[in-house]
């Protein structure tokens, strides 16, 4: 096993994890049972804005 080869084999493991991660990331986000909790959090940013803070 070359230094060569270890270089190559975790360059191109490296790329294919973070694409397999991208897309599970993009596969979560877009789910349809899961619209309803981003909705939420995004309403509950807004609704909190206006009251003072204590």
């Amino acid at each position: 096993m070359t230094h060569d080869f270890l270089v190559w084999f975790s360059k191109s493991f490296g790329l294919f994890w973070l694409m397999a991660m991208a897309a599970g990331v993009l596969v979560y986000t877009y789910w349809p049972s899961n619209q309803s909790r981003f909705q939420q959090a995004a309403r509950a940013v807004v609704d909190d804005e206006d009251k003072p803070w204590r």
